[in-house]
């Protein structure tokens, strides 16, 4: 995949995304390797430990738990984002790899040797993510390992995890398996009719529902609730006190964000020079992600994400990359 950066910007253009793969996320279902670490803590206070760090709540939902959620500054900006799966006294942690420095630091900062061991299990490990309406249809076709429930995992036999995310993610299953079984798998699912993606497909259904990317639009002054973990439930705020809760409590209880993430309808193709989001004349925030899609409308079409002002409603109109653009509420419905 093409994975540049344009000032900011995810641009996955034309030739990044197979017209194939996107039909197949569209109507039938792809599998794709991401590029995710996974690191684990393991022992009597695995939980407790991570959930004093954790926007979400690994305790209530009890054994086999499955959840989105942030680790925070102190201040409340997101450091890194994943989902964590706990699984009697240990908690995995599926995390974009760019971010697993960041997060090994907080972990071997925060948590004592004596309550939870702290382990890197990216070596070992593939995380191969499933999507498509067909996906889980086809998953059973293949007869390997049951569907949890929505918001589970299950921890199968020669270290594999089956996980299953609530409505609304931008993937319906993940499966990880050690990398030496990962080729094998997607070849048994292309039997069953799933076809085996690069990760710019992976890209486009993130992009199409709406989730936020460390490096595009996380970094280290974003807040959970600009880029939607309110709508997303990345966020308990019944749960005890976790690092930066005082500032995501405050905004939930008290305010709002200034700022906010929207998708992005594209009139013409964008230029690649500039990732600025005006309206009548003003500034009014910045492009965060864009992708091409070969069968939005019969030539194809740009869409993308930008973290704009907060009064930037869905429906209006705006210029961003020397094009007319429509304002859209996440996740897109095209």
């Amino acid at each position: 995949m093409n994975d540049t950066t344009v000032q900011g910007a995810v641009r996955l253009g034309p030739g990044d995304l197979d017209p194939p793969g996107f039909a197949a996320l569209r109507t039938g279902a792809i599998v794709a390797r991401d590029d995710a670490a996974v690191v684990a803590l393991s022992g009597p206070g695995a939980v407790t430990c991570l959930q004093g760090l954790l926007t979400n709540d690994v305790e209530k939902p009890g054994d086999g738990a499955f959840v989105y959620g942030a680790m925070l500054t102190p201040k409340g900006m997101i450091v890194v984002d994943g989902w964590a799966a706990r699984h009697e006294t240990t908690v995995t942690f599926t995390i974009p790899a760019e971010a697993r420095p960041r997060a090994m630091a907080i972990l071997t900062r925060s948590v004592p040797p004596r309550l939870a061991r702290l382990e890197d299990r990216s070596p070992e490990l593939a995380v191969l993510r499933l999507a498509g309406p067909a996906a889980l249809e086809r998953w059973t076709e293949l007869n390997e390992f049951p569907v949890p429930a929505p918001g589970r995992s299950d921890i199968r036999p020669h270290g594999w995890e089956i996980a299953r995310p609530p409505d609304g993610a931008p993937f319906v299953l993940q499966v990880t398996a050690p990398r030496s079984a990962a080729a094998d798998l997607e070849a048994r699912l292309a039997t069953v009719g799933v076809r085996v993606a690069n990760r710019a497909v992976l890209e486009t259904a993130r992009i199409l529902a709406g989730w936020g990317k460390v490096g595009a639009e996380i970094d280290e002054k974003t807040i959970p609730q600009e880029v939607r973990f309110d709508e997303l439930n990345g966020v308990s705020y019944t749960k005890g006190c976790y690092t930066g809760q005082e500032t995501v409590s405050r905004l939930h209880f008290r305010g709002h964000v200034n700022r906010y993430l929207r998708g992005l309808l594209f009139d013409d193709a964008p230029g690649d020079t500039t990732s600025g989001v005006t309206q009548q004349d003003r500034d009014v925030g910045r492009v965060t992600s864009l992708v091409w899609l070969p069968e939005a409308v019969p030539r194809g079409r740009w869409i993308g994400l930008a973290l704009l002002r907060r009064d930037v409603e869905p429906g209006t109109m705006a210029r961003a990359g020397n094009a007319d653009v429509r304002v859209v509420a996440l996740p897109f419905k095209l």
